[in-house]
């Protein structure tokens, strides 16, 4: 019998959640995507010391004799993101999630600005823009940057989604794809409820069905992408989903594991489904962000964690700096 990952693979997109150059050769999926926190990790891991010094030493070059290591490291984890996107897109034949500072999550103009700045890196390096998605934060502020870019032919990833009115502000804003957060759901509710569940019953499983239900029902053009699981009975309960992004652990389970593996999620059986449209602006987007305290949690938590690996990644890239002579 197939495993349950070659069965997946026959009807998901399947994308590795990793910086782990090593594990996305091991796995071979279509597409990867990365946050800070996958780069912070990859960048300590010793193999990959030499993408991290080559960064450094350019950033050094860049911003001059007289910039203070602090100053060379915030300039140069700008470029490291996308230093490991084209090693790994040298390997996946799809596409790679790059990802703008969690700390401009509510700023459009300095969202705009940072994910045309990762696109001009991409466009100098000769990668097609087909092969890049900008990942941003799935604020209003975000969702409405995302709506510019894809304006501009810049195709976007809007991650940290967790509730309804999120996924169907990014759909009327023609984003190519989003990344509903599975596990991080889970955990919400496990915490509040002090419930265990099983993967039928999973939250974040229940999301995600009702994400993809509504966008096919009403025919949107993005898709979904399943991402933050805690156990593989969330990827085989998403079977069919437009695209699954997994990491490199959960992949070797799916891999080692020989068990029928049914569709639970399919295009055509949403259209006889009794789903009423929401008309979505950003009054209705506030309330409902408001009155959902799961998703309000999650995405308030979601950038602060971001953005403190952020801030670790520039410290340890300050530290590796100073062991680097001039």
């Amino acid at each position: 019998m197939p495993t349950l990952l070659e069965q997946l693979r026959n009807m998901t997109t399947v994308v590795a959640d990793s910086g782990d150059i090593n594990s996305i050769k091991k796995f071979q999926p279509t597409d990867s995507t990365t946050n800070p926190s996958l780069i912070a990790a990859a960048a300590q891991m010793p193999e990959y010391q030499q993408i991290v010094d080559d960064v450094l030493k350019t950033a050094r070059k860049d911003c001059g004799d007289s910039a203070s290591d602090k100053d060379v490291a915030a300039y140069a984890f700008k470029t490291l993101a996308v230093a490991f996107g084209r090693k790994i897109l040298d390997i996946v034949p799809g596409r790679v999630s790059t990802e703008v500072d969690a700390r401009l999550s509510y700023d459009t103009e300095k969202t705009l600005a940072q994910a045309r700045d990762i696109i001009s890196q991409y466009d100098k390096a000769g990668i097609s823009r087909d092969r890049i998605l900008v990942k941003i934060a799935s604020t209003w502020e975000g969702i409405k940057a995302a709506e510019i870019l894809e304006k501009e032919g810049i195709h976007c990833n809007l991650t940290l989604l967790f509730g309804l009115h999120q996924a169907i502000a990014c759909a009327e804003a023609k984003v190519t794809l989003i990344s509903p957060f599975v596990g991080r759901i889970l955990d919400w509710y496990k915490k509040d409820t002090g419930k265990d569940y099983a993967p039928a019953d999973d939250p974040g499983v229940h999301s995600v069905t009702t994400i993809y239900n509504y966008y096919k029902h009403f025919d949107y053009k993005t898709v979904v992408m399943g991402a933050s699981f805690r156990n593989i009975g969330e990827i085989t309960e998403l079977a069919g989903c437009d695209l699954l992004t997994i990491a490199p652990k959960l992949l070797a389970e799916l891999d080692s594991t020989e068990a029928d593996l049914p569709r639970k999620l399919d295009p055509a059986a949403t259209k006889s489904l009794d789903i009423k449209k929401i008309p979505m602006d950003k009054e209705t987007f506030e309330k409902m962000h408001a009155e959902d305290r799961m998703a309000h949690d999650k995405l308030k938590e979601g950038i602060e964690g971001f953005s403190k690996a952020l801030e670790d990644l520039e410290h340890l890239l300050a530290k590796r700096l100073s062991e680097i002579p001039k």
